[in-house]
């Protein structure tokens, strides 16, 4: 059985997704064909002497993560320190990292944040090519696809740290709490806000402030609700989920659950 730090591979993934096995023995099979036929051309002797002016950049293949849940949001809350002191060291971002991660990639957290473009998870923990695995939607919002998403991110791809962030001033949650008709698609997502908002609607302090982290704990608790595959790998201890809420003043990360 094929496993990525513990984590069940592609293959078997998608037998758990329900993929028949003969879809998956005819694409092993003309894998094979294509694999067998790059390796017959690599093995035919050049024609002439010349070197070849612009030979294939090569690089190895990028060490499968070992990274445990609580070492993944040391590294995530490290990174947003450094963002906040105008210290960022910009890592993984070099040319090298780049060919690495075109053979495969392996990132240590994933993270389900808002489409917000004041908050650009790289950039706000100090993260480079291949380290998050980044599902963006307005209000952060647990939806089908970003829940299939995230299953995919830590199933297959073994990241064990989730992280749900939220951020001040959100216009999403903003739309839910106001509670007014929105045109289009809008309405959607911002429904699936609403329920947060109603647990705290009569919490002392100000509303919206109080719906952004409600919506936060709210969209943790779908993650694991909603998806077997989640809440599975959290009791075996292989994921963890956090919620957190981005300032977008100070650049400052805090973790809320």
């Amino acid at each position: 059985m094929s496993q990525i730090n513990g984590f069940a591979g592609r293959r078997n993934f998608l037998k758990i997704l329900g993929v028949g096995g003969a879809s998956i023995a005819a694409t092993a099979a003309a894998g094979k064909i294509i694999v067998g036929h790059e390796e017959a051309i690599a093995q035919t002797p050049p024609t002439d002497d010349k070197p070849d002016a612009n030979p294939p950049a090569t690089t190895a293949k990028p060490k499968k993560p070992s990274v445990s849940p609580q070492e993944s949001l040391k590294r995530m809350i490290e990174g947003n320190k450094r963002f906040i002191e105008g210290k960022r060291l910009n890592p993984n971002q070099s040319k090298a990292r780049l060919l690495e991660t075109a053979v495969a990639q392996y990132p240590f957290a994933a993270i389900l944040g808002c489409a917000d473009s004041r908050v650009p998870a790289e950039m706000v923990f100090d993260q480079g090519l291949g380290d998050l695995f980044v599902v963006r939607v307005a209000g952060n919002v647990a939806s089908q696809t970003a829940i299939g998403s995230l299953e995919f991110s830590t199933a297959v791809l073994g990241a064990q740290l989730i992280m749900v962030l939220g951020h001040a001033k959100c216009g999403a949650v903003s739309a839910a709490v106001k509670g007014d008709p929105l045109p289009g698609r809008i309405g959607i997502f911002v429904e699936e806000i609403k329920p947060a908002v109603e647990r705290v609607r009569f919490k002392t302090g100000d509303l919206e402030k109080n719906s952004i982290i409600a919506n936060v704990q709210y969209q943790v608790e779908n993650l694991t609700e909603s998806s077997t595959i989640l809440g599975n790998l959290v009791k075996e201890g292989k994921l963890k989920i956090v919620g957190a809420q981005y300032d977008l003043a100070s650049g400052k990360v805090t973790i809320l659950t």
